[in-house]
């Protein structure tokens, strides 16, 4: 399963980057807001931005205070495994919204697998252990499900099947390979929050029980241990 190449899996695991499938959310909630009302509009962002928080508290948690489980390899649910399972099987859900129920079933899998895909492209680029792109995509598939299930019964009073597909695969194609530093902006909020100076790291943190990230040095003593070195 991990014998494809490294470009391959780079490609796979760009389209569960936050600079797609963010704007691929807000997509569906524009439509969601021309095609039902905003309210339903409403409730997909909060199910996901629910999603995101969970993630972004189990980040922050290992990058400001080391909480994690050791015997996992667990140092946070996968974002991009999250955003993934979410996503997709929302956007091919309302793709599909005016088929028959196997066909729509039949699409909210090919989403999910997707969705899989791209956390397995996570444990193929070593960027996430196996126990962390799992759980990300069992977050992911919850906030899909819930939503999902619903809106199932629900009839859109506008909609464009032509023009909601077009509009999410333009998105999806135009903004495929973007990547904005969200892991960058957490390590800074759990930093502020934990009053720490450096991140916790993972090979460091699962050598070492005891490991505890090192404190800068201050302006002041890098200045006499500039001083000192001239002078030794």
């Amino acid at each position: 399963m991990f014998d494809l190449p490294s470009h391959l899996w780079i490609m796979i695991t760009a389209f569960g980057g936050a600079g797609l499938t963010l704007p691929l959310a807000i997509t569906i909630a524009v439509w969601l807001a021309l095609g039902y009302s905003w309210q339903r509009a409403a409730a997909w962002l909060g199910v996901l931005a629910a999603a995101i928080g969970v993630v972004a508290l189990t980040k922050i948690a290992f990058l400001g205070w080391g909480i994690g489980i050791r015997a996992w390899d667990f140092t946070g649910f996968s974002g991009h495994a999250m955003l993934s399972t979410s996503v997709y099987p929302v956007a091919i859900f309302l793709m599909l919204i005016h088929m028959r129920t196997p066909a729509r079933i039949a699409g909210i899998a090919l989403g999910l697998a997707a969705g899989i895909a791209v956390g397995v492209s996570r444990v193929a680029l070593d960027a996430h252990s196996p126990s962390e792109s799992i759980t990300g995509c069992i977050v992911g598939a919850i906030a899909a499900l819930a939503f999902i299930a619903g809106s199932w019964r629900a009839v859109p009073h506008r909609w464009s099947a032509p023009a909601v597909i077009v509009s999410l695969a333009l998105v999806t194609v135009a903004l495929h390979g973007i990547t904005v530093p969200s892991h960058r902006w957490v390590t800074k909020v759990a930093l502020q929050l934990s009053g720490h100076e450096r991140p916790f790291v993972r090979a460091r943190w699962k050598a070492n029980p005891n490991y505890r990230p090192a404190s800068q040095p201050s302006s002041l003593q890098r200045t006499e241990s500039s001083t000192h070195t001239l002078h030794a």
